[in-house]
């Protein structure tokens, strides 16, 4: 009995997948035919930038990475990873750079450094904050402020040295 059941849900598994692949392979598809015609971007629409946007992803990131990325932007079906799909598609299709937000692409891709601090623009953890080469200039001018008051304090006690003399 318990076998049976384990089969049938082996089988439904299986036939979901299929239908999920099928429903991939369509899109994909479509896309690859929206690009062999090299259709001006402003003809198409915004559901098909999403599916060439879609197709673009799948091709960076394949299979099982891309899903994971998916579902980091927010799942099949939601508003912010449709936005994604038709931003990636203006940029490597149609040739527009436009910026994808800290909280999307970039994100995921890494371009942001640890809390959004890193090369980059460097925007901080909570919306602020400096870039950092700007932080290594505050460090390495606290540094030598330092450097320069040890230097004068010794100075300053060696001439008190050799007036005593």
């Amino acid at each position: 009995m318990k076998k049976t059941k384990f089969i049938i849900l082996e089988l439904i598994f299986i036939v979901s997948s299929w239908q999920t692949l099928a429903h991939g392979e369509d899109t994909f598809a479509e896309a690859e035919e929206l690009i062999k015609q090299k259709i001006a971007c402003n003809e198409l629409t915004e559901d098909q930038l999403e599916i060439i946007g879609d197709y673009y992803m799948e091709q960076m990131h394949p299979e099982e990475l891309h899903e994971l990325m998916d579902e980091r932007m927010g799942g099949e079906g939601s508003e912010s990873l449709r936005q994604v799909h038709i931003v990636m598609a203006k940029n490597f299709y149609c040739g527009e750079h436009q910026v994808m937000p800290t909280t999307t692409m970039n994100t995921m891709m890494g371009r942001t450094g640890m809390m959004n601090t890193g090369y980059g623009a460097g925007y901080g953890m909570m919306g602020g904050g400096l870039s950092m080469s700007f932080v290594w200039l505050i460090w390495i001018t606290l540094a030598a402020f330092v450097f320069g008051i040890v230097f004068w304090w010794t100075y300053q006690l060696m001439n008190k040295r050799t007036r005593k003399k």
